[in-house]
């Protein structure tokens, strides 16, 4: 998320970052938020116990400020329907894998790193994707890929797949403002 900040108020990046909506009270994305002047959210399972109502919510935050991508950084729920059905075909994830591969639920994180260790796979890497209602199964907009190096542990992979996840996103929303990457049933642009 921080990474598309700096890049809207740096000019790389010719977009608005116009709320963050966080699940996470702890999270420190709330507070990166607000010092950017961003309007900032706490929505979850606490603020709003049923999951239709905070499906509700979400989309009407959406709606209310006029977002017209969707960029998910650090969301760790699945959207409900409403709000896939509202802002369909744009809707983005980042995924720490080269999906299809160590995709699907429970699949985040450190873990999706020590999957890839136990496979043996000689390299990994990063994929943004539309959000559908499957988790990890959207259409893939770009793929950049690392080597899995032999001393590697979980974490020093993590550490080059999230610099290359701060590069190849905001590349990615660059190229849809741009209009070089067009989004299903969009037409050019965003």
């Amino acid at each position: 998320m921080q990474a598309i900040i700096d890049a809207c108020k740096k000019g790389r990046l010719d977009a608005e970052a116009k709320v963050v909506i966080c699940n996470n009270r702890g999270a420190e994305a709330l507070n990166r938020a607000r010092r950017a002047g961003i309007p900032a959210y706490l929505l979850n399972g606490k603020t709003h116990p049923e999951s239709d109502a905070l499906d509700c919510e979400i989309r009407r935050v959406l709606r209310k400020h006029e977002v017209d991508l969707v960029i998910l950084a650090g969301y760790m729920r699945k959207l409900g329907p409403k709000t896939l059905a509202a802002f369909r075909n744009r809707v983005l994830n980042i995924h720490p894998a080269l999906l299809p591969r160590y995709g699907g639920k429970g699949m985040y994180g450190i873990r999706v790193h020590e999957a890839v260790l136990r496979s043996g796979d000689s390299e990994t890497g990063v994929t943004i994707h539309l959000c559908n209602e499957n988790y990890d199964e959207g259409a893939i907009l770009a793929q950049k890929s690392v080597p899995v190096l032999a001393h590697d542990n979980p974490e020093l992979l993590a550490e080059r797949v999230l610099k290359l996840e701060h590069e190849i996103y905001v590349e990615t929303i660059s190229r849809i403002v741009r209009g070089e990457l067009a989004l299903p049933g969009r037409g050019g642009g965003s």
